[in-house]
């Protein structure tokens, strides 16, 4: 791929995978993070009031419930907090408490608080400013029914709660950075180099559509990759193909247009030959003249519609009614002049079956499957034309006793250049029979073929 088409690092699929990665492990990790710090934060005023307890039960332990002003003051730094108050369920009392306890601005319930109430209330000490004064109400572990108080400030409880946020986040980016990179490295093993191996190989076939060999493409794999790499292949097999026919055929049309001009010219003076040849008095010469102006006329009618236009394409066809038996026996004449090196020809068509066709089109077709008949044949076989009327249509048939047409050859019958099934050959006859029949309307189609003959059907509409 060249640099000016490569994607910059910021908009290539690894940085894009890569970032996506990243923000979706946070995002998964925030989910967990916000319930953690709401645990954490219940935790630790659970242990709070469970200090509390134990220093509640110091203070019910002593003689007349009260204890000396300094024992009260270790207690209440012990634990961290500015006052301890139990409930009993025939009393309040105020066990532990400073000189001057500052004011309460929050109170909040451990009792029967819900998770997302937990949640807000954890989120709202990390975010609110140090200074403020918790009342904390939780269940005595002395009695059934009691529970236990205590003031406390918040900054103690928020800077825990930070402290455990900021761990909490740093190993989450660390696991979403190991787990981004991992996944980014799997992603661009399985994903991102096969791509760009697709499309390194797409550029360069872009660029040169007709070269033999292009980039390795990621097949082998067995994954969706794999095939699409697999479908890619053949596809630019397919199109390297028809790119090489299709320039074959284009250099096949200007040299046909330089050859036609010429065999024009040629042909035209062996006209004005066969004409003198018409009034000898060899009774042979004056049998075969006529069929040799007949063919000379429509070598060169070719010729000039291949000048005119540039190329063979044919003219819409002017159907007339005509006996299939005589042009099936003009073009049996044509292909066995030479007896002795001819096939038998056996003309099986009955003498008043008719067909409504272009008789010099449909000469065509019958001379291009007759004489790929008599090839198949040999000196010593036979070709037969034989035809009926089917389901509204004239079926021919043209049949030889060859050994068949090979299963390269069936595998491309109609398609010029690779549809011959001898050496050497174009294949253009049958593509050429094939376009005629189906400017008719019609169809030519392989009916059989094996060791034992091969058979080709023409269907015509009546």
């Amino acid at each position: 791929m060249s640099r000016e088409r490569r994607p910059s690092i910021r908009n290539s699929l690894s940085s894009r995978l890569l970032i996506l990665t990243v923000i979706f492990v946070m995002l998964a990790e925030v989910m967990i993070f916000v319930p953690s710090v709401a645990r954490y934060r219940v935790s630790y005023l659970e242990q709070m009031l469970a200090e509390a307890n134990l220093a509640a039960l110091s203070v019910l332990a002593a003689p007349g419930n009260t204890i000396s002003r300094d024992l009260e003051h270790r207690l209440l730094r012990a634990v961290g907090v500015n006052g301890v108050v139990m409930k009993l369920p025939q009393r309040r009392m105020l066990l532990l408490a400073e000189e001057m306890p500052p004011a309460v601005d929050a109170t909040y319930d451990l009792r029967g608080a819900e998770p997302m109430e937990l949640i807000g209330d954890a989120l709202r000490t990390m975010i609110m400013a140090d200074g403020r004064t918790l009342r904390i109400i939780g269940d005595a572990r002395n009695a059934e029914d009691a529970y236990v108080e205590i003031i406390m400030p918040e900054a103690s409880l928020r800077a825990a709660l930070l402290d455990y946020g900021w761990n909490i986040f740093s190993l989450s980016l660390f696991i979403s950075i190991v787990s981004a990179t991992l996944l980014f490295l799997t992603l661009r093993w399985m994903l991102v180099r096969p791509m760009r191996r697709l499309t390194a190989n797409i550029l360069a076939f872009r660029r040169n559509p007709e070269a033999a060999h292009l980039p390795e493409l990621p097949t082998g794999r067995g994954d969706e990759i794999s095939l699409a790499a697999h479908e890619l292949a053949e596809m630019e097999r397919d199109l390297r193909q028809a790119l090489v026919q299709k320039n074959h055929l284009a250099a096949l049309g200007a040299a046909v247009s330089k050859i036609s001009h010429d065999l024009r010219n040629i042909l035209a003076t062996s006209q004005v030959i066969s004409e003198l040849l018409s009034d000898s008095l060899d009774p042979t010469v004056r049998r075969l003249a006529p069929r040799l102006i007949q063919s000379l006329d429509r070598a060169i009618e070719l010729c000039q519609r291949s000048l005119k236009y540039g190329s063979a394409d044919e003219p819409p066809p002017r159907p007339t009614r005509f006996r299939l038996r005589s042009l099936v026996a003009e073009v049996g004449d044509t292909l066995t002049l030479d007896a002795s090196q001819s096939p038998a020809w056996k003309n099986l068509v009955a003498d008043e079956l008719e067909v409504h066709a272009d008789r010099d089109q449909l000469y065509r077709v019958l001379m291009n499957l007759g004489r790929n008949a008599a090839e198949a044949a040999g000196e010593e076989g036979e070709v037969r034309v034989s035809a009926n009327e089917h389901d509204g249509h004239i079926a021919i048939r043209v049949s030889d006793n060859g050994s068949g047409v090979p299963e390269k050859a069936r595998e491309n019958l109609f398609r010029p250049f690779v549809g011959s099934a001898r050496e050497g050959g174009t294949g253009l006859g049958l593509t050429i029979a094939r376009d005629l029949v189906q400017a008719h309307g019609g169809t030519l189609e392989l009916e059989r073929t094996g060791p034992s003959g091969t058979c080709f059907r023409i269907l015509l509409p009546l």
